[in-house]
């Protein structure tokens, strides 16, 4: 266990898992994820949720190292995915008289994940309700779909400390100690939530407005590094990121290919770009991390959609791009398109009808085309583009 700093009675008791391939069996994370889990320590004991099942005997040992010999008074349940709430019932067998905290969802789905809710152990929870611990008081504010419908956080005055939830957190694992990876946290941060939490941006507005009534110098979210050092920076980004208004200029060219030519092309139509001083990032969706372009597509304010026709229609790779960015509510940019085949170029009509699921995109008029591969005419076309985007 490690004493958190700048507070003398809460402790982290979570678990760095390093050996995970996919988070939520879909999101690479070659850095890890941790599964964070805390402790107070006051004239009564709260455990601010539990850990992964991949993680149980580690934070087992932890926890009774935490508690030194003495009971939980509380298990305070901030959000019931099971990679949070996979121990509840071993917790339980292991505690059978300690009160679990939660609004009236989460022991809706607690049943439904368990067949069993703990009914009289029950302390129902709602907007404004608090926990009296001791000298830690609890004030618990509603953050729902955020990324679920029972999530909710909680508010320490004591120690102006923020559980988060998932809110604020990150892939990777924090270090080597719960304090790295704080200067380096935005574009890890970024990854996971705009593929997690993006979806429901006015709902995570709605949360941070609430957040920022409350006088808060740390952030314990479930996953990633404890912040405490400019809060306002990792504010301010929630705030863009849950009102889809892009990060910074630029352009994010995804490319799908068979034998490279448009490959080769988005490459090419990028000089042209950086030549006028755009910043320009280039992914071949074949074979890129579709949550990391998912997010860079989130970052910039601008894009390009380079695809071959395949089959009379979008490769694979690319309609799933599409897919996840119009689920992840993409919008407020300005996209341009290529596209290439030999014989019935349609992707460009397809990519159009796709984006009209996406809310307040101008895409621009000038649709390149290129007919199995570049050549002079393609150089003028890309010119045009260009000039359109930028203009």
């Amino acid at each position: 266990m490690e004493l958190i700093r700048g507070t003398q009675d809460i402790y982290y008791v979570g678990v760095q898992d390093e050996t995970i391939d996919l988070f939520e069996d879909q999101y690479m994370v070659p850095q890890g994820i941790s599964y964070n889990s805390y402790v107070i320590r006051d004239s009564k004991i709260a455990v601010m949720d539990t850990v992964d099942e991949r993680g149980t005997d580690v934070w087992f040992d932890s926890l009774e190292e935490a508690l030194d010999g003495k009971a939980p008074d509380y298990l305070v349940i901030h959000h019931m995915e099971p990679d949070h709430s996979a121990n509840i019932v071993a917790f339980m067998a292991k505690y059978p008289e300690t009160k679990l905290v939660g609004n009236a969802k989460t022991f809706t789905f607690m049943k439904q994940f368990f067949g069993e809710n703990f009914e009289a152990n029950q302390v129902v929870i709602k907007e404004g309700d608090t926990l009296e611990l001791g000298a830690h008081t609890l004030k618990f504010v509603m953050a729902p779909m955020v990324h679920w419908p029972e999530v909710f956080v909680s508010y320490d005055e004591a120690s102006k400390t923020l559980f988060s939830a998932d809110a604020f957190g990150k892939f990777g694992v924090p270090g080597v100690n719960l304090y790295d990876n704080q200067s380096d946290w935005k574009d890890e941060a970024r990854r996971y939530y705009i593929n997690i939490v993006g979806k429901y941006g006015a709902m995570t507005t709605a949360f941070l407005k609430k957040a920022s009534a409350l006088d808060i110098e740390r952030i314990l979210p479930l996953h990633g590094p404890v912040l405490d050092q400019n809060l306002s920076y990792y504010l301010d980004l929630y705030k863009t990121w849950g009102s889809y208004v892009p990060e910074r200029k630029g352009t994010v060219i995804l490319a799908a290919s068979t034998h490279g030519n448009m490959v080769r092309a988005a490459e090419r139509f990028a000089e042209i770009l950086k030549g006028r001083g755009e910043e320009v990032l280039v992914f071949d969706v074949n074979r890129d991390d579709p949550a990391e372009m998912v997010a860079e597509m989130f970052a910039y304010d601008k894009a390009v959609i380079a695809t071959i026709t395949y089959d009379g229609g979008l490769m694979p790779a690319m309609m799933d791009m599409l897919y996840r960015l119009k689920h992840k509510g993409y919008q407020n940019r300005k996209v341009g398109i290529i596209e290439s085949g030999t014989w019935g170029p349609v992707a460009a009509r397809i990519v159009r009808a796709e984006l009209e699921g996406c809310k307040n995109l101008t895409v621009a008029e000038k649709t390149v085309t290129i007919l199995s591969a570049m050549n002079e005419k393609t150089e003028g076309d890309f010119i045009e583009l260009a000039d359109e985007l930028l203009g």
